[in-house]
């Protein structure tokens, strides 16, 4: 048995390496061919392209590596299948299950090698990706405007401190036509400047933005003292932007999105959430309870005590009946602004909730697709890779979908974290026993097994519950 073990190994390396090079090859390509709008024509360097490439590639590798396994499967027990290697085994006495054993043993270990990848190389790899990203918005901002809208210039801080309008932009020249300039940068101050034409440049730093203008005019007003308006004319006025430059800054920001946290940070984020969320409840009992109390004891009644939870500007009614409206108004805001306080402690902790059980489900699926591919192969063999190909879609398909849908759905709250996450793994799981119960007992030749057979067992899984229906429906006619 050795010697088989290793003969099945030995033939799903080569179909794996194959398929975690091609997958991960597509995915990575369109991964960054989306990015290239961000990055191009910002004079970024060779090697931010090269980062960006590699910060991007363990994103893909989480998706890749449990479809190459799916692929892999698929593919060689197809070929053992269409080759008669299986029906030489049969032959020889050997259970089928037992050809599974060391393919789960090593997709057990590789699922294990994935959950240290998810806590450890994945979020750090997003960190500096985001950050990176980050960085590159803030550089270069003059690529980014567009023509006949008021475009939001930011400076290295993220501050909006100018916004500028143009009716032509020449982004081979700098020029501009028709500029009309909103000046922010002095919080007292607001000051508009309106120009016929301009270009553009920048200092020999590359950190600061000059607009030469031409032909043009200034409207300045005081914050204070809107009544000292003052306009200027021009011919020619330079007027310079700080801190708005195209010269790439590492920032190294701390934040962390879901995304970009292990398993430890998460843990710790989810606890931090339960915690506020029981100190909400905590806050909504002891209002509940202070209004209960305060209405027994007579409070917005005549002559009853003023309720402590009224400010000072609600005055007393001889007859109470402004009191005791305030009291329910502030009372119903109260629980109003707990209610929200709560919708977003619950959103926070699904979504961090979602993302740790990802961390698992995902290479996990690397276990599941090894007992749903085998049987799938051996079933279907002649359809060659094509037949692969398209069961490999159709399971990486409905798995990502419910994977996606199923987060979607967490976060708004409609499903628990868990089986958003786990709801695809356990359907295919199901799926899969069913197959091992029958793999061996396959009662297709060496002409069967390809796509017309595929199709027919479609449809006859589709018409199953059809044809039950109409079974029970003449049985009830002939019944009558």
């Amino acid at each position: 048995m050795r010697i088989l073990t290793r003969y099945i190994l030995r033939a799903h390396i080569g179909p794996f390496v194959y398929a975690l090079s091609v997958l991960t090859s597509i995915l990575l390509v369109n991964t960054v061919a989306r990015r290239l709008e961000s990055l191009a024509g910002k004079g970024l360097p060779s090697s931010v392209f090269v980062e960006v490439f590699l910060y991007s590639v363990p994103h893909v590798l989480a998706l890749t590596m449990p479809m190459a396994v799916l692929v892999a499967v698929l593919y060689t027990f197809s070929q053992f299948t269409a080759d008669n290697e299986v029906t030489a085994l049969k032959a020889s006495g050997v259970n089928l299950l037992r050809l599974l054993v060391p393919l789960v043993v090593v997709a057990t270990l590789l699922a294990g090698w994935m959950v240290f990848f998810h806590d450890r190389v994945l979020p750090e790899a997003n960190h500096r990706l985001a950050n990176l990203l980050l960085d590159i918005a803030r550089k270069a901002p003059t690529v980014t405007l567009k023509e006949q809208v008021i475009n939001e210039i930011q400076t290295s801080d993220l501050q909006t401190r100018y916004f500028l309008q143009a009716a032509t932009i020449d982004a081979a020249t700098n020029r501009l036509k028709d500029v009309v300039i909103y000046d922010l940068s002095d919080p007292g101050r607001s000051r508009t400047v309106y120009a016929d034409s301009g270009r553009m440049a920048f200092n020999q730093d590359r950190t600061d933005l000059f607009l030469d203008l031409k032909s043009g005019w200034i409207h300045d007003t005081e914050s204070g003292q809107p009544q000292r308006f003052q306009r200027i004319f021009f011919d020619d006025y330079m007027l310079r932007l700080k801190n708005v430059g195209n010269r790439l800054q590492r920032t190294g920001d701390s934040y962390r999105s879901d995304r970009e946290m292990g398993l430890a940070l998460l843990e710790k984020e989810i606890r931090s959430g339960r915690r506020e969320l029981a100190q909400v409840h905590k806050e909504v009992r002891e209002l509940v309870a202070k209004v209960s109390a305060q209405t027994l004891a007579g409070a917005g009644v005549p002559g009853g005590p003023r309720p402590a939870i009224l400010p000072p500007s609600v005055g007393l009614a001889s007859d109470g009946s402004n009191v005791t409206d305030e009291l329910v108004r502030q009372t119903a805001l109260q629980l109003r602004v707990l209610k929200d306080r709560e919708e977003g402690v619950r959103d926070r902790i699904n979504q961090y909730s979602v993302e740790y059980h990802k961390k698992f489900s995902i290479p996990f699926a690397c276990i599941v697709f090894v007992l749903i591919g085998a049987p799938l192969a051996v079933r279907f063999p002649r359809g060659g890779v094509g037949m692969v190909i398209a069961i490999s879609l159709a399971i990486f398909g409905i798995y990502y979908v419910g994977l996606i849908g199923g987060e979607s759905l967490s976060d708004k709250g409609m499903l628990p974290p868990f089986w958003a996450m786990w709801a695809a793994n356990i359907v295919f799981l199901l799926l899969s026993v069913g197959g091992l119960m029958h793999i061996g007992k396959e009662t297709s030749t060496a002409r069967g097994g390809g796509w017309d057979d595929l199709w027919w067992t479609l449809r006859g899984v589709v018409a199953r519950p059809f044809r039950g229906g109409r079974r029970r429906r003449l049985a009830g006619a002939e019944g009558d």
